[in-house]
């Protein structure tokens, strides 16, 4: 089902997040597992020596195998309620929490109504992460609660919003992945128009949390508030992997983490004063994309779709077929005999939409490996060697490409391009606001870039074709220090 269940030094980190309030508590649980959130925030708020006039908790959960065992860590909440002299009380239910928070949303005509003291006071989650199709059955039950989204995750996030009562808190742990990109634009403007940011945690280490699962993406806590009314300012943390670990911590204005002035309403995270300098650095370069008559898109060969006109060797009446497996020591090397992946592309009138004049064109992966030093991995293809003689080329759908109007490059722009991209200030920004493996063309035509002039220059360093990357920052530094009024 895509849920991950939440271990319990992750879930007291969850609880100790949200400030208690000393009335009627209503604590909204959607996706319980055996109940280890509830259970968490229960011991917090239970704790706390001004408690709670009472306490309520609404879970739901589909699988069945957990419902007993879920049941039997509420009965014990209510024990502990009971010692502490708070009443406590629970509703368990068994069904998909979907369907189930998007009929509550429609018995509580939240549209009209006034939700003080109808919704709930808290909402703490860790909500499954899977995609969903457009024609799914929670693809349409999201639609009836106001939300186009891809994935079940913000889904959840948005239902547990629309529960929440006005100043209602939602800490939740999710992927990084809504912070940035397209896919996830329609969540985070719809989101945080009714949800403001209190608090955002990060892992440093991506594989701590979730050791046994196969949990591809950097993690976030998000504390957010019921509030139109967004704060001066927001807490950034992070840890090394443990939530008990040694982490950063830091206050920053609201509109460095999120300017709603920002078409994109990509959320930022700088956890230090590099990362200040890495912002401010990127920030403060001259041009757009567009103001250097580029652009960038995504590679047209998508690999099932085109499989019968794939060759696994050139031949005649085909063109090449570049992946990323042809990346190699900075350079583009093809072909790549005894690969897995093709190498040509038959050109047919049929492939004439998915390949583009030969040319030169920077390319950046889509997709980097978990342990690679850098996210934005860059170089300049050149229609040189064995690449040469051929009308057209053909780029792999894991692959980005820069280009002229859709040909390509000048030489020395190109050069100079692969050099910023490169480089450890680019990658340290990326980071900012990128938190998995993914590089979408999106995300680089929202950067700033240097000038075309100081492109030209970065192309006359000593750092093109180097994978020294001292040199690259060195250049890059430079050209940053030299255009600083």
């Amino acid at each position: 089902m895509g849920q991950f269940l939440t271990p319990p030094g992750v879930a007291g980190l969850l609880a100790g997040m949200f400030e208690v309030i000393e009335a009627d508590v209503r604590l909204l649980d959607l996706g319980a597992g055996v109940g280890m959130l509830t259970a968490a925030f229960a011991a917090r708020v239970l704790g706390e020596e001004r408690k709670p006039r009472s306490l309520h908790l609404t879970v739901w959960e589909a699988e069945a195998a957990f419902i007993s065992p879920l049941e039997r860590v509420l009965e014990e909440c209510v024990e502990a309620g009971r010692s502490a002299g708070v009443p406590t009380s629970y509703v368990v239910n068994h069904g998909d929490a979907l369907r189930g928070g998007v009929d509550l949303l429609q018995e509580e005509d939240l549209f009209t109504r006034p939700r003080q003291g109808r919704g709930f006071t808290h909402a703490i989650m860790n909500p499954p992460y899977r995609k969903i199709n457009a024609d799914s059955e929670a693809r349409l039950l999201l639609r009836r609660a106001g939300l186009e989204t891809s994935n079940l995750y913000t889904g959840f996030l948005w239902l547990a919003a629309r529960l929440l009562e006005p100043s209602g808190q939602m800490v939740a742990i999710t992927p990084r992945s809504f912070c940035n990109g397209p896919y996830f634009l329609p969540f985070r403007e719809r989101f945080f128009r009714l949800m403001a940011l209190e608090r955002l945690h990060v892992f440093d280490k991506r594989d701590a949390l979730f050791s046994g699962d196969d949990v591809l993406q950097e993690n976030v806590i998000m504390h957010a508030r019921c509030d139109t009314k967004r704060r001066a300012f927001v807490v950034l943390s992070s840890s090394n992997g443990w939530p008990a670990g040694n982490g950063r911590v830091r206050t920053v204005p609201y509109s460095r983490v999120f300017d709603p002035a920002d078409a994109g309403r990509v959320i930022h995270l700088a956890l230090d004063a590099a990362d200040d300098d890495a912002r401010r650095a990127v920030m403060g370069l001259p041009a757009k994309l567009s103001d250097l008559g580029v652009g960038v898109s995504t590679g047209r060969v998508v690999e099932f779709r085109a499989r019968r006109f794939l060759r696994q060797d050139p031949e005649a009446g085909t063109v090449p077929l570049i992946y990323p497996l042809h990346f190699n020591g900075g350079c583009v090397h093809w072909p790549c005999p005894g690969s897995r992946k093709a190498n040509a592309l038959q050109a047919l009138p049929e492939t004439q939409e998915l390949v583009v004049p030969n040319g030169i064109y920077v390319l950046v992966k889509r997709f980097t490996a978990k342990e690679e030093r850098r996210r934005v991995v860059a170089t300049v293809f050149r229609p040189e060697g064995s690449l040469a003689g051929f009308k057209s080329v053909g780029f792999e759908n894991h692959l980005n490409y820069f280009h002229d109007g859709g040909k390509g490059l000048d030489g020395m722009l190109a050069d100079g391009l692969a050099v910023y991209l490169n480089s450890t200030v680019v990658d340290s920004y990326f980071r900012q606001f990128s938190g998995h493996t993914q590089v979408n063309a999106t995300d680089l035509r929202g950067l700033r870039y240097p000038s075309r002039g100081q492109l030209c220059k970065l192309a006359e360093s000593g750092a093109v074709g180097t994978r020294d990357q001292g040199a690259i920052d060195a250049a890059v530094d430079a050209m940053i220090r030299t255009s600083r009024p």
